[in-house]
């Protein structure tokens, strides 16, 4: 890349762990020298940098920070801000998980444990329009491609009412949350339901559960 390429590049690292978002940093302006570099902490501060810097070329994504401990993240990035490319770094290496992050859209995917060439060959990867995943078992990723492809569906209000049903919120504590009236809410609620092929709030709130990773899998966690 030329030097005012590199310059024009946005890369959002989302980690909790400043040690770690120094080795990602390390990483990427190993790639693109001047590139611009925005933190994140956890999934609030994650969602706001990405509103704000809404043509980041990538994301660096854990799977688990304050405030996810699921592909929600990876999800919501891949539903709202299609063009913005996600590479998960995650302590996490179990097939499954790595299945599923390639199946919410991430284009690539790096266990915590590689080494910092291997990072440093996936964010270039990445960044010139390839993907950095393993090949996965045919089929085995055929539940989250569909969840995935009905998630794109939702505008950024309908996830966010769905992220709100799988809380328990009534349509009253949805509208005071989002700054709508009822009815619009309700309308809201209507329109999630249907996109997703959910009968009622309940299934909604199953359908959004199927994001979650188990915590019962120690070969899912990321802490």
């Amino acid at each position: 890349m030329s030097t005012a390429a590199t310059a024009a590049v946005t890369v959002v690292l989302a980690d909790d762990h400043p040690l770690f978002r120094a080795a990602l940093k390390q990483a990427v302006l190993e790639v693109v020298p001047g590139a611009r570099l925005v933190e994140c902490a956890d999934a609030a501060s994650l969602r706001a940098a990405a509103n704000v810097h809404e043509s980041a070329d990538l994301v660096l994504l854990d799977l688990m920070m304050p405030g996810s401990r699921s592909f929600a993240e990876l999800a919501w990035l891949r539903s709202q801000y299609p063009g913005m490319a996600v590479l998960v770094v995650s302590a996490a290496e179990s097939p499954a998980v790595l299945q599923q992050a390639r199946a919410y859209g991430a284009a690539g995917y790096v266990p915590k444990s590689a080494p910092l060439p291997e990072l440093v060959a996936a964010i270039r990867t990445v960044l010139e329009g390839g993907e950095w995943l393993p090949a996965a078992p045919a089929g085995a990723e055929a539940p989250a491609v569909s969840l995935a492809s009905r998630l794109a569906t939702l505008t950024p209000q309908q996830f966010r009412v769905l992220e709100l049903l799988a809380l328990g919120k009534l349509n009253k504590q949805i509208a005071a949350e989002l700054g709508i009236s009822e009815q619009t809410t309700k309308a809201h609620v209507s329109a999630t339901l249907a996109k997703l092929g959910a009968r009622n709030r309940t299934q909604a709130t199953l359908i959004y559960r199927e994001l979650e990773i188990r915590e019962d899998d120690p070969l899912s966690l990321d802490r």
